[in-house]
């Protein structure tokens, strides 16, 4: 039986995740801003546990992680799935918008490692996952900052699995394409200023998520079982991008990379001292 602690198991992938794991029998600590979630509970009572937490304090995230350390006897899976979008030129997104974003997304995921690793430490055995995008590999027009905000997790999750792998802790990379859950709907932010001149081609992110809501690929259920079984397989990716538009963004972008690195290596090694 696995203990795992997730964020966000509110709805979308993080609910699918949770109920996916009570299915086989293991016991789940959901994070959310709601004290209760009845329905959630009722599918394992005893081994499905809600905990109230504001990911935006650290406080309120320590004591929410030693809550579900005593539920459980010691968390074994932490999922970082927790997390909104926010579209907008770059020129339009506020600062104040962009420092919320980051608050929760980078911030918020960052406090909850954190507060997971010395007990993942004491008992040398562990499994941090942390929900990225396809937008934190290949990023497009109008989704800047919410990008930027994954870009950081994904550098967080790449760096920290170098540091912790000696202490047999393992660390995973979830990047999702669309899918059909309420990221385009209530729990997308748009800038509030609009600016005309981006309306051809930043302001098509906004319309593009916003139009297709509820009509993704991507199932939400089956994203959560493909995650089971790439935590259970014996040698964990660092790297799982979920979906056939994750894929095809994420091979576009990586291959344009790699055609600028090819196209520019003579300038690239031109900088080294002239030998003597």
């Amino acid at each position: 039986m696995t203990n795992w602690l997730i964020t966000g198991t509110g709805g979308g992938l993080g609910r699918e995740l949770a109920k996916a794991a009570l299915a086989r029998g293991d016991t789940v600590v959901g994070l959310t801003r709601k004290r209760e979630d009845a329905e959630l509970t009722a599918l394992a009572p005893g081994r499905m546990h809600i905990v109230q937490v504001n990911l935006a304090d650290e406080a309120s995230v320590e004591a929410a992680v030693a809550r579900a350390q005593i539920l459980t006897g010691g968390i074994d899976r932490l999922v970082n799935n927790a997390g909104y979008g926010l579209v907008g030129a770059i020129e339009e997104v506020s600062i104040e918008e962009a420092r919320a974003l980051f608050e929760i997304n980078v911030f918020g995921a960052l406090r909850m490692i954190r507060a997971v690793l010395p007990a993942m430490r004491a008992q040398k055995r562990g499994h941090i996952v942390n929900v990225t995008s396809v937008s934190g590999h290949a990023p497009w027009a109008g989704t800047g900052l919410y990008g930027a905000s994954k870009y950081a997790l994904e550098c967080i999750g790449q760096t920290l699995a170098q540091e912790v792998a000696p202490m047999n802790i393992g660390v995973t990379n979830v990047a999702p394409g669309g899918m059909r859950t309420e990221f385009a709907g209530g729990s997308l932010t748009i800038a509030a200023r609009d600016i005309a001149e981006y309306d051809e081609v930043a302001h098509f992110a906004r319309r593009s998520l916003t139009e297709n809501a509820g009509a993704e690929a991507g199932d939400p259920a089956r994203a959560a079982q493909a995650i089971l079984a790439a935590l259970d397989a014996p040698e964990p990716p660092l790297h799982l991008l979920l979906g056939e538009d994750a894929l095809h963004y994420a091979s576009d972008q990586h291959a344009r990379v790699a055609q600028d690195m090819q196209t520019w290596e003579t300038l690239a090694r031109s900088i080294a001292f002239a030998e003597v």
